[in-house]
């Protein structure tokens, strides 16, 4: 997998931003209206791929502020800047169709959060067998910037070796080595910009 800005573009700036027009307006249930934009639409994409719903609220918060007009000087598009030929297409396929979604389909808040959500869930799967569930939501935070392959290579190239190296680490030293050691001057900062989102809404 292609380890550089597979979907998040936050390092970006400045981002360009487009009108979004004859789009539906989504309306939240009263009961969800307290979890912010879209916080009925990320519910149900979360509960669908099993993904830690704020972590999604957090990630778009960082990617694009909420707004899905969003496109990137690299062409990451929308809520979760996801890029159509790399995240896009990789989470087509889990929902098993062929392709990538179109520049158009991204700006949908409803789509970009179901293929941005669809998109973690493979991390995780891809980061299977860490433990424990705080150094997993930091790892699909920088993989889902980097890469999965990308984060475990700074452990081992042996992927069960580095999962085992992993959970020997308590979730601060993990980010620490993240700090430290991840190849891609992004990942850290981005880990850092995420995990502060995520505290803030919990």
């Amino acid at each position: 997998m292609t380890a550089l800005l597979l979907a998040g573009c936050a390092k970006e700036t400045p981002m360009q931003t487009s009108r979004v027009t004859s789009r539906p307006v989504i309306q939240d249930t009263p009961s969800l209206m307290h979890q912010g934009p879209y916080g009925s639409v990320i519910h149900q994409a979360a509960n669908t791929y099993g993904v830690d719903e704020t972590l999604v609220k957090a990630i778009i918060q960082v990617e694009s502020g909420f707004n899905p007009g969003v496109v990137s000087k690299s062409n990451a598009v929308g809520l979760m800047q996801l890029k159509a030929s790399t995240a896009g297409r990789d989470a087509y396929r889990l929902k098993g169709r062929y392709g990538q979604p179109s520049s158009f389909e991204l700006k949908d808040p409803r789509v970009n959060i179901d293929l941005g959500t669809a998109y973690l869930s493979m991390l995780q799967q891809q980061l299977a067998g860490i433990n424990n569930p705080q150094t997993l939501r930091y790892a699909t935070t920088v993989a889902y910037v980097n890469g999965a392959g990308a984060l475990l290579r700074t452990f081992s190239k042996d992927r069960v070796y580095a999962v085992a190296k992993i959970n020997q680490m308590t979730p601060e030293q993990f980010y620490q080595h993240v700090q430290k050691n991840h190849p891609a001057p992004q990942a850290p900062r981005y880990l850092w910009k995420v995990n502060n989102a995520y505290l803030a809404m919990r």
